[in-house]
Formats: C-alpha cells, structure tokens, sequence
C-alpha cells in the first residue's frame, strides 16, 4: 500500500518553474497541466501586466483600439502559481535555483521562455521621443503620440516598421520610414520579392528612405549619415531583436553566437532538466538541414506542446520538433502570410501578378515545396503549409498559375 503512495506523492512534489510569462511561457504551463503534470508549476513573469498576447500591440492597442490582449487563463484553476513583476536575474544549474531581486526560486525542472529583446539604437537610450514596441507599457507610450497625430519616424523597414508605418498612417501621422540597406525586408526576403512591396509605402502615403542610416538621434530629430536632418515628434526603433538571455550568463548553458539557447530536437538545453521554448531558442530542423531561431508567434505557440510533453512523458515517448514555421503581417491595407524557410531554396515561382492586390511565391528545393509567401492569398497559404509538411513535389506549371488551386499543383 505505501509503495502505491510514494509515487503520487513524489510526482505532487516535483516543481517545474517557466522563466517568461508571454505566450510560450503561458503556454507551456496550460501544456504541462493538460498532460497530466502533478507537481507544482511556477510562472516568473518580469512584467507586472497580467500575461498578454503580442500581435495586437502593433495594431489594435496601439490605435486605441483595444486596452490589452490579456490571455483568457485561469491560472488560479489551474493551479498555476503566476509571480508578476519578478524577473530572472540569474541561474545555478548546480543548485537547481533561479535567481531573483527578491530571492531564489527552486526547481526540478525549469523552462527557459524569456523571449526576445529589441535592439536599441545606439545614442538614443534615454531620450523621450523614441519609442521600441515590445511591450505593452511601450504601446500605451505610444498610443497618445499617434493620436497626436505627431511626425513620427520609423528606423527600420521590417515587419515591425512596416506595422508602426501602417497604424501611424492610419492615424493620421506623418510617417518617414528610414532603412539602412537598400531594400525593405532585408533580413527576411529575397531583392526581387522585397522590390515588390516597397510601392506599398508611398501608396500609404508614407516616405521611404532606403540606404540611410542614422547617425544620430536628437530630442526632436534623426540626423542620417549624408546629414539629412529629419524632424520627429518620435522616433520608433524597430531594427530588430535578439534573444533576452542576458541573464543566463554564467549559469554554464550553451547559447548559440546569436545568444540564443542551443536546444535540441526535444527543446532540451545543454542542461539536465532545462529546456527552452519561443523566441529565446534555436532548434536544429531536419526538415530544412539547418538550425533555426524563429522569432514569431506560431512557434511560441506550438512549441510549448513539445516541451510539456517530454517533461511529462520523458524523452524516450516525448515528440521532437520539427515545424514549418509561420508568421502573419498585416500592413497598407495587405494580409501577408509566409509558411516555410525559403533560405536553401534552389527555385522560386510567381503566383499572380506582384503589382496586383494578391499575389504569392512559391520556393522549390528539387522541385519540393519548401516555403511560401501569400498576399491577399490565404488560400494558398493554407494549401500550401500542409505541403511543405508532406515534402510535396510540384508541377511546376500548376503551381505558377494562380488560377488553379495550390494544392492541384501536388505530383
């Protein structure tokens, strides 16, 4: 009877405790509990803002549209143990404790989801005017600004300055958008697919500025490299992010040059016990033969399911990892969509007329389908993701007549 017992109990003893408290943190709790986890689950949040959703930053609560993008959780039914505005100053894996300003945090097993940090423009630290988008704090910032209707600057072409363009138009601000390669989505696209959304700019009734790089930020100004001084009621910096894994210095976890966590195909760390799930973490692919760090929601909503999942089950049931990434933009007035990692493509196919409202690219590695992106298309979208999943080889003809479905286009 007593050996019956100790299991349970011990199982109601082990503490899991998640570093982050943005969606793949949350979800990863909400996992854990689903599949059966006994033990105590811990959630360190370093806002003080209950747990919310992202995406709508950009869009509806940044136009006054929305107050917040709360998750619908009932972490207190769930026996889950949410601390806000308590943030992970440290690890000693030895120990199994996480450090805090308030004291150490003890483990059995511990997920590592603290996502990513913008990168802040240099010299502008401080200053008033200029404005980073990644919190919710940030977007209550902001939100007054554009309902000013001030000049606003955007540094950086990406998906977030594309974003901020399109919701600072829409508030009617004057919006200059300054990018220092020579094309918009630089990092992210191929020149000739880029060249085909750049009109969407001054369509919107936004400047762009391609190759300026900014020198120097002022209280009312951004001054570029050849000395065009452009006034600015603020300064929004969207030039990028990386992992927010400074805290993890010492603890003796392998990070990639990047800073992100190196998990595996399981999302386990170099650590016994550790793993590491959304945007502070890189995971090898054999889907695509590479390792890839994906900084987009999608993945730090699926990939809290694995995690949950081979804490619970333990790695010889547990899944491995493996997904076609995905992520969403909405920007001028366009729903844009791309599924995959185009960036060992040996091929890429039109579908429909670029300079049109709705069109779509297809890559193709040996005649596979390996990524997409969709304007106005979700229907290629969709079709095209369960592909890439299924490693589908295309009929090349098909595939590049819009008019027939993507998924006819399948061999």
């Amino acid at each position: 009877m007593s050996e019956h017992r100790e299991e349970p109990l011990a199982a109601r003893e082990r503490r899991a405790v998640i570093v982050g408290a943005g969606m793949a943190g949350v979800q990863t709790a909400v996992a854990l509990r689903e599949l059966g986890w006994a033990g105590t689950v811990t959630m360190l949040g370093a806002e003080p803002h209950p747990p919310y959703d992202r995406p709508p930053l950009s869009k509806a609560v940044l136009l006054g549209k929305a107050d917040g993008s709360a998750f619908e959780v009932d972490f207190a039914l769930l026996g889950i143990d949410l601390q806000l505005g308590r943030e992970a100053t440290g690890l000693r894996p030895a120990e199994h404790l996480v450090d805090t300003a308030s004291g150490p945090v003890p483990y059995d097993v511990l997920v590592i989801a603290t996502g990513a940090e913008p990168v802040r423009l240099p010299g502008s630290e401080g200053l008033p005017n200029v404005h980073l988008l990644r919190t919710l704090d940030d977007a209550v910032r902001l939100r007054p600004v554009l309902a000013a209707q001030h000049d606003v600057v955007a540094v950086g072409a990406g998906w977030i300055g594309a974003e901020v363009a399109t919701a600072a138009r829409e508030a009617g601000c004057e919006v200059t958008v300054v990018e220092a390669a020579d094309r918009v989505l630089a990092g992210a696209l191929p020149a000739e697919v880029a060249a085909r959304m750049a009109p969407w700019y001054a369509e919107s009734g936004a400047r762009l500025m391609l190759g300026a790089r900014v020198t120097t930020v002022e209280d009312d100004a951004v001054v570029l490299a050849d000395g065009t001084r452009l006034t600015a009621g603020a300064v929004v910096v969207g030039v990028g992010a990386r992992a927010a894994t400074g805290w993890l210095e010492g603890s003796g976890i392998a990070l990639g040059e990047d800073r992100a966590v190196l998990a595996d195909e399981r999302l386990r760390t170099s650590l016994p016990g550790v793993y590491a799930v959304g945007d502070c973490a890189s995971f090898p692919s054999a889907r695509y033969g590479e390792r890839l760090l994906v900084h987009h929601w999608d993945n730090a909503m699926q990939g809290p399911r694995t995690v949950a999942a081979n804490i619970v089950l333990g790695p010889a049931e547990g899944p491995s990892y493996d997904p076609v990434p995905y992520f969403w933009s909405e920007q001028f007035g366009r729903f844009v969509q791309y599924a995959g990692h185009h960036a060992a493509a040996d091929e890429m196919l039109w579908r429909g007329d670029p300079a049109s409202a709705a069109w779509s690219v297809c890559w193709l590695r040996a005649g596979v389908l390996v990524a997409l992106l969709a304007v106005g298309r979700p229907r290629d979208l969709a079709q095209g993701r369960k592909l890439i999943e299924k490693g589908a080889l295309l009929d090349r003809a098909k595939a590049a007549d819009a008019s027939v479905p993507l998924k006819a286009a399948a061999l």
